[in-house]
């Protein structure tokens, strides 16, 4: 119902209608207190109190405000007065969980860093309808550690993807090592095959050889036989030519003898 009747006011104001508030608030606070009166019913009446001076205090700074987010660009800003001094805080975003992001990572939030309060307000805005936000600090911080718990996972995701593929460029280059020593396995394979064959052969001839050798002695003794063979017929054939010439010789000794007592009765009968 407070929304339907925020948007109603935006509605006017963007048609000209002038303002119906008689306390001259500009929208901004008017937001404020409309919707911390919403909630006020089950505060109690300290609480309702502070939460109506702290409205109150933001409304009075409500072009401000304004100002700071039109410069940011952004949808609304986290607005607040700081716990310490007092002085207004404004942390542009498009949500409360984004304006507080981008001050968690902003370079302010560590070397002067702001004392936030309990409770702090969204301020959308005046030409987004949407009604201002009361955010805990409590509940922006943790949404941020849980950004902050889900950025470590993601980066930790990315190394754990890096280390995968590193792993997998890793297996590929072992695999293309295997595929080598395979086909390096392959051809000492092929030149052992080739060195069996070249000493089956090789043993081959040496039975051939040593066939050819037994064969070759075997010739040789049987040479040796008929040599020896051979040195014996020699003899006796020369024995026999001896004696035949002994023979021959004493029978043409006799035929001598015969034809000179022939050639002495033929001289005797002239």
């Amino acid at each position: 119902m407070m929304r339907q009747l925020l948007l109603v006011l935006l509605g006017r104001l963007r048609r000209g209608v002038p303002h119906v508030l008689s306390s001259g608030l500009p929208l901004v606070g008017l937001s404020l207190v409309v919707v911390g009166c919403a909630s006020h019913s089950l505060m109690t009446a300290a609480q309702s109190e502070a939460i109506r001076d702290r409205e109150r205090a933001l409304a009075s700074h409500a072009d401000a405000i304004q100002a700071a987010v039109r410069q940011s660009g952004n949808v609304g800003a986290l607005a607040f007065l700081d716990a310490k001094d007092g002085h207004l805080v404004v942390l542009p975003g498009d949500s409360p969980a984004d304006a507080w992001a981008r001050y968690a990572a902003s370079p302010e939030s560590g070397t002067s860093p702001v004392s936030v309060p309990v409770v702090v307000t969204f301020v959308y805005r005046t030409d987004v309808p949407k009604a201002p936000e009361t955010v805990t600090q409590s509940a922006l911080q943790q949404h941020q550690a849980q950004l902050t718990s889900m950025a470590a996972f993601a980066s930790e995701l990315r190394r754990i993807e890096e280390r995968l593929g590193l792993v997998q460029r890793e297996l590929a280059a072992t695999k293309q090592d295997t595929d080598k020593a395979v086909a390096d396995v392959r051809a000492l394979a092929e030149d052992l095959a080739a060195v069996r064959k070249f000493m089956l052969q090789t043993a081959q001839l040496g039975w051939l050889n040593h066939e050819l050798t037994v064969e070759n002695a075997s010739g040789i003794r049987k040479m040796a036989t008929a040599s020896q063979e051979l040195t014996a017929s020699s003899a006796k054939l020369e024995d026999t030519l001896r004696q035949l010439s002994e023979s021959l010789a004493s029978q043409l000794k006799e035929l001598a003898a015969r034809l000179g007592a022939i050639q002495g009765k033929i001289q005797n009968l002239k």
